[in-house]
């Protein structure tokens, strides 16, 4: 089945200083013409989806039009339904709508329930406006509701993150995405660098917050990602197991029946076209960079890699144990039939995947 990602490239007037997503400033007008453009390539695609996810950038600043998109949109029975959305971002009025065109899964951006913390990194929202998010898309019929928290911001300490936990655990949430921040260029915390907490205090935080989420029933089954039994994302799992993802709207990418490829950066341009232009990634025809693409996303999932799928590119057991020597005991676990990076090895995942893709 194929995934749809549908990207909304519109924030209110400010962008947080974190971010590297494309979006502008939301423009009544411009939105509703990009979600006819979203219309049009939907009819060119002609796809069925089984997953359709809506980021961005603030989805929730075009409920009406999400609507709009989802009723020309070909969904399985039982499709998950995803938004992403800022506290305070949706009323009781627009959830009920969202609802009955049939989004079922909504993401709240919270980042942390510590006014201070939320103040360093330019969120425009309070902890309480949080909570009174996640009841109300609760109370308006969403029972599939995430909540993003952010770990590594400025002042952070594993105390802090634990007592934002302890609040996630009294709210009625199935899914939380717990990100490191990272520096991205070319964004306001590139140019004028926040106070980070220290290498060891990061790494502190990060087993906090995976240990205290596993108490309270979010099973870890990704680097960032933690979720209640049957709750996992679909969609996001889609792009770990290199499944058939695509993407509509300025910037958002696609892994289209084994062809990788992206929209460019350019509202105007995307609405103005018949169908979106595209650019190609990559082709699997080099077997070397087909491992390195699926082993550098299948690590990043708890359940890990089997030999039998290293199998498929040429690469045996032997060889793939030997890349594991220099590894630091502790980081990755060696089953009969798979590997798999610990918490430890979580924190380490890009140099560890690394050695095992490249050496």
């Amino acid at each position: 089945m194929i995934g749809l990602y549908v990207h909304i490239p519109f924030c209110p007037s400010l962008k947080c200083p974190y971010c590297d997503f494309y979006s502008v400033p939301f423009n009544p007008e411009l939105a509703y013409s990009y979600s006819q453009a979203v219309i049009r390539n939907l009819k060119e695609y002609n796809d069925s989806f089984d997953t359709v996810y809506f980021g961005g950038g603030t989805p929730s600043l075009m409920p009406w039009e999400i609507t709009q998109i989802l009723a020309k949109a070909h969904c399985e029975l039982n499709c998950e339904i995803t938004i992403e959305s800022n506290p305070g971002g949706l009323s009781t009025g627009d959830l009920i709508m969202l609802k009955n065109s049939g989004v079922n899964r909504i993401s709240i951006g919270v980042q942390s329930f510590s006014d201070s913390e939320l103040y360093y990194i330019g969120r425009n929202h309070t902890a309480e406006t949080a909570i009174n998010s996640i009841r109300l898309a609760y109370d308006s019929g969403f029972f599939n509701i995430s909540a993003d928290l952010m770990l590594g911001i400025p002042y952070q300490t594993a105390d802090s993150v634990k007592r934002s936990i302890d609040m996630l655990g009294k709210l009625p949430l199935t899914h939380v995405s717990a990100y490191m921040l990272k520096i991205e260029p070319n964004t306001p915390f590139s140019s004028k660098p926040p106070v980070l907490p220290d290498e060891d205090t990061v790494a502190d935080i990060y087993l906090t917050a995976a240990n205290e989420l596993e108490k309270l029933g979010f099973l870890q089954y990704e680097v960032s990602n933690f979720a209640k039994p049957g709750f996992e994302c679909k969609h996001n799992l889609k792009y770990w197991k290199s499944e058939t993802y695509l993407g509509i709207g300025a910037g958002a990418h696609s892994y289209y029946f084994g062809e990788r490829f992206y929209v460019t950066k350019d509202i105007k341009g995307f609405i103005d076209s018949h169908t979106q232009q595209t650019i190609p990634i990559g082709s699997e025809a080099d077997e070397a960079s087909a491992f390195a693409d699926y082993a550098m996303l299948k690590l990043r999932l708890t359940e890990g890699l089997t030999y039998k799928e290293c199998q498929r590119f040429g690469i045996g057991r032997a060889e793939l144990e030997k890349r594991l020597l220099n590894i630091p005991e502790g980081h990755v676990t060696i089953d009969a039939d798979r590997i798999y990076l610990t918490k430890k090895g979580f924190l380490l995942s890009n140099s560890i995947i690394a050695k095992i893709i490249y050496e």
